[in-house]
């Protein structure tokens, strides 16, 4: 199939998948109301193979050390997946399913599988990562970027995390863990029940950002908008985290937005 725009709908929500930029969620819209910031670069983009920054754009693998581009210099940022053109498995009404087949500068042949589900109330993402050839260690995890004001109040963030990742003057974690600090945020923060993160715009909106996952970046450092991103590790975590992908064993993660009208 080709790599056309999507659009799922369920009740009075509407999503728009855009699988030949990037495989991302272009718009949510709650009864008209659009709550993803718009844009090429923004809606919500998958963070695959890797989420966040890569200390020099160079992680280890065994004995190996890969290099990946700095395009975030000096780091390397958010995976390559958002940068391709994914193509569409199946589509319905209100659910969506698209793969991307990973390809050079990342090292190692993979597929990755993005599903989107829709009903009145929720999104459902789920993404797997899988290799038929080598293991390989990756990360997943999604990157919206939420509009901060839906004409009334700017958003309000809750959340009550485990720990935050100490944030160095490179923006990545030190390795301490200390105790949450008030935004703004750039930063990493454990949630070891999982992510649970309330966004509200008072009188407006309700969302809940939830995952089984146990990391969440939140970034609030922009007048636009306010990112919440579930992720299966820290900032660096090829480095320091990392989940391996073998042909046995795909990696898996699901987030899902629930919302209600206030």
């Amino acid at each position: 199939m080709s790599n056309e725009d999507i659009t799922l709908t369920a009740g009075d929500a509407e999503v728009t998948v855009l699988p030949g930029n990037g495989g991302r969620v272009g718009g949510l819209r709650v009864a008209g109301t659009e709550l993803l910031r718009q844009g090429e670069r923004f809606g919500c983009f998958p963070m695959v193979p890797w989420c966040g920054r890569i200390r020099d754009g160079r992680f280890r693998d065994g004995g190996t050390v890969h290099q990946m581009p700095l395009n975030s210099p000096p780091h390397a940022i958010h995976g390559t997946a958002r940068d391709g053109a994914w193509k569409t498995a199946r589509v319905r009404a209100d659910e969506a399913v698209i793969t991307y087949d990973l390809v050079e500068p990342w090292p190692y042949p993979g597929r990755v599988t993005q599903q989107f589900a829709l009903t009145p109330d929720s999104l459902t993402l789920t993404m797997s990562v899988e290799t038929y050839d080598s293991s390989f260690p990756a990360q997943i995890g999604w990157h919206p970027w939420f509009n901060r004001n839906l004409g009334g109040e700017d958003v309000r963030v809750d959340f009550t995390p485990g720990w935050q990742e100490e944030r160095g003057d490179d923006h990545l974690p030190t390795g301490r863990r200390i105790d949450p600090r008030p935004g703004p945020w750039d930063d990493c923060f454990g949630m070891p029940g999982g992510v649970d993160v309330t966004l509200t715009w008072p009188g407006q909106l309700e969302l809940k950002v939830t995952s089984r996952e146990e990391w969440v970046v939140v970034y609030d450092e922009q007048e636009a908008a306010v990112c919440v991103e579930p992720q299966t590790g820290p900032p660096d975590g090829l480095n320091s985290l990392p989940r391996l992908v073998t042909p046995l064993e795909p990696l898996e993660a699901t987030a899902m937005w629930t919302w209600q009208r206030l």
